[in-house]
């Protein structure tokens, strides 16, 4: 079958392991699916395996991918939920310690079929095409995960969302307006902080700027690069909830003083469960709204559309068709 892979690691040139070609069919264990893929879409966690980051060389080759939309063996219109578990595992899916992404241990979603635990699908409502659907199963249940349950906002109250314009932050910036919170924005381009109005922020800043008011809680994805910016923003009690590291890891001003004087909470994330899934696209139904979408490829472009999220010049998500 057609698929999108790795076939080696580069952390220089990480497109030069990457194979637009054939892999062998998937055989669907018992308890598993075998879905259709009508539309996937890509995350910076298919370039970090590219990079071998959370993929072990042994696994190679590897089909990329953790987000799909299409359909099952029935024939009825599915979303993937791209976290595989534990089936014994009966608590929080997010802190079971045997959990792997789909394309880490298991093949990916870049293919013309993907195969997947059976509870792991959830109905596609009518209201989302296959393209928006696919957006959701990492980006946008990292965003729900973060604001809803990690964070527990409540509508009326004021958010930070650090860096618009990657797919975390546009799903944050889109559910947050949605649920009746208050966002503010942050981007260092100017383009990218117009965009973010146009979605949904109420107001938008540089990077760094001074905010009007304090804020109940940040949505921080960004790093080293704001993580100053975001504990000096909070008001005192307020909270900071992380799901990502993208400049760096490495904090210089943790502003350990201000965490405890204001009894600031900081609160890690990371992905979400298959309910949330579930609950998430139920919420985009009912609300109509929709995942934003940068641009669609074939998915025999696939190379192109690692290249433009390599270059950082995307607003939104990319999503690959069948």
């Amino acid at each position: 079958m057609f698929a999108v892979y790795a076939e080696s690691f580069s952390s220089d040139d990480p497109l030069s392991g990457l194979v637009v070609g054939e892999r062998p069919a998937p055989e669907a264990p018992d308890g598993w699916a075998t879905v259709t893929v009508k539309a996937a879409s890509l995350n910076h966690h298919d370039l970090w395996s590219l990079r071998g980051v959370g993929l072990r060389e042994e696994a190679l080759p590897m089909i990329l991918g953790c987000d799909a939309a299409g359909l099952d063996e029935d024939g009825n219109e599915v979303v993937v939920h791209g976290v595989i578990g534990d089936p014994a595992w009966t608590g929080d899916e997010a802190d079971d310690p045997g959990r792997s992404l789909l394309s880490e241990r298991h093949q990916g979603t870049f293919a013309d079929q993907v195969v997947v635990p059976r509870r792991n699908l959830v109905p596609k409502p009518a209201s989302l095409s296959f393209e928006e659907a696919a957006c959701l199963p990492t980006a946008w249940l990292t965003a729900y995960r973060m604001l809803f349950v990690q964070g527990a906002c409540q509508p009326g109250e004021t958010v930070l969302v650090q860096g618009a314009g990657g797919g975390v932050a546009t799903a944050l910036i889109t559910l947050g307006r949605a649920a009746g919170l208050t966002v503010l924005a942050t981007s260092r381009d100017e383009a990218k902080r117009t965009r973010a109005l146009e979605l949904g922020a109420h107001e938008v800043f540089e990077s760094g700027a001074r905010l009007p008011v304090k804020v109940d809680a940040v949505m921080e994805t960004v790093g080293k690069a704001t993580w100053s910016h975001s504990i000096r923003s909070l008001r005192p009690g307020g909270r900071i909830v992380i799901s990502g590291t993208t400049s760096g890891p490495d904090v210089d001003d943790a502003g350990l003083t201000r965490v405890f004087f204001l009894q600031l909470s900081i609160i890690g994330s990371t992905m979400g469960t298959r309910q949330e899934l579930d609950q998430l696209v139920k919420f985009l139904h009912a609300t109509g709204t929709k995942p934003l979408i940068d641009h669609t490829l074939p998915m025999d472009q696939a190379r192109d559309g690692f290249a433009a999220m390599a270059g950082g010049d995307v607003f939104g998500k990319i999503v690959f068709t069948r």
